[in-house]
């Protein structure tokens, strides 16, 4: 018996979507990094994007356990001499609510060509309104 390789126009992609409300972040971001590369499909191929689109809404209102909202620390470097920065995830959480879940998921993807494509397969959005009602998005509970 072979194992069968699928390819990407084998399969159908479809929309999802996800409310963060009162959800920790880690366990979201891993939920939804999960379905974005595909391993919630029998289908699962590990070289190509399978994945469905997720509409993440209420970013803003997703939780940090501990004081990790005032001690986190995101690092950034500007490629200057002396330009590390260091931005805490209270202050990024009030410059721009959906970069927490954007990084999040993006650290827990493959770090190639893949992982870049796929992270293009989600949009995050800080409140409950979004743009992708034409898609009809199926609602998934986590």
């Amino acid at each position: 018996m072979k194992t069968k390789s699928y390819k990407n126009t084998d399969i159908e992609k479809k929309w999802l979507l996800l409310d963060a409300s009162n959800k920790t972040l880690g366990r979201l971001s891993a939920k939804i990094s999960s379905i974005l590369m595909g391993k919630n499909k029998a289908q699962y191929t590990p070289h190509n994007d399978l994945g469905d689109y997720i509409v993440v809404i209420n970013a803003e209102k997703v939780k940090l356990t501990g004081k990790k909202m005032t001690d986190k620390m995101y690092f950034h470097h500007t490629f200057y001499p002396g330009g590390e920065r260091f931005t805490s995830a209270e202050a990024k959480m009030a410059k721009d609510p959906t970069s927490l879940v954007t990084m999040a998921v993006k650290g827990m993807l493959p770090k190639n060509k893949l992982g870049r494509k796929i992270l293009k397969n989600i949009r995050v959005y800080a409140g409950p309104v979004h743009q992708h009602t034409a898609q009809n998005p199926e609602i998934v509970e986590l």
